[in-house]
């Protein structure tokens, strides 16, 4: 049952507690019991919101993932501009690798890639839709560091992301191998022999 207490309600018409309280709950289902045991009756009860508030909102809860996910993304992996590339490509690697491999976002985008295998919208919305916005938060320290003059102008910037992004999806999605400080750092040392161009 939804709660007596009046909340404001955003420029789209959702109360903003109610709908933070189903974002978080539909992480902390989906970390707890895998993709196929996240209902919108479950997410419901552990929102404590009607389940008819959800669908008024979410189609389905795939959108409610998504939007979850796509939150989180935008909150902890912005890469802070640090001055220096080399610490802003360490911090942000391993920030990556941990938020794909040890939170419940991360849980929620293994959930959602496995299902995109399967279903070919998911997989178009998932990638054009919300890893595309990561994507461009990722080239921010390349960019940065380019205005700086750290990297030649003409740098390849979507090149250099496979490379240094890259290895952490394969082993995150493919491998499930784990993804270690060590291995983010090497990877940030490995881009800056080839390319770096210290002040």
């Amino acid at each position: 049952m939804e709660s007596s207490t009046a909340h404001r309600g955003n420029r789209h018409g959702r109360s903003e507690q109610a709908r933070q309280a189903v974002l978080e709950a539909a992480d902390d289902l989906l970390a707890e019991r895998g993709f196929a045991g996240v209902t919108i009756e479950g997410i419901a009860a552990r929102a404590g919101v009607a389940k008819q508030t959800i669908y008024r909102w979410w189609p389905s809860k795939v959108d409610v993932l998504l939007e979850a996910f796509t939150e989180d993304m935008a909150q902890h992996l912005t890469p802070q501009d640090h001055g220096n590339l080399e610490t802003d490509l360490r911090t942000h690697l391993a920030t990556l690798a941990e938020f794909l491999t040890d939170s419940d976002p991360g849980a929620v985008f293994r959930a959602l890639t496995g299902q995109a295998q399967h279903d070919p919208r998911l997989a178009t919305r998932l990638r054009d839709d919300h890893l595309s916005h990561q994507r461009d938060r990722d080239r921010l320290p390349l960019q940065r560091a380019i205005d700086r003059g750290e990297l030649p102008a003409d740098l390849d910037v979507d090149a250099a992301l496979d490379h240094l992004v890259g290895p952490i999806y394969y082993r995150v999605l493919v491998t499930g191998s784990p993804v270690p400080r060590t291995f983010t750092d090497d990877l940030v040392a490995a881009f800056l022999h080839r390319h770096h161009r210290p002040n």
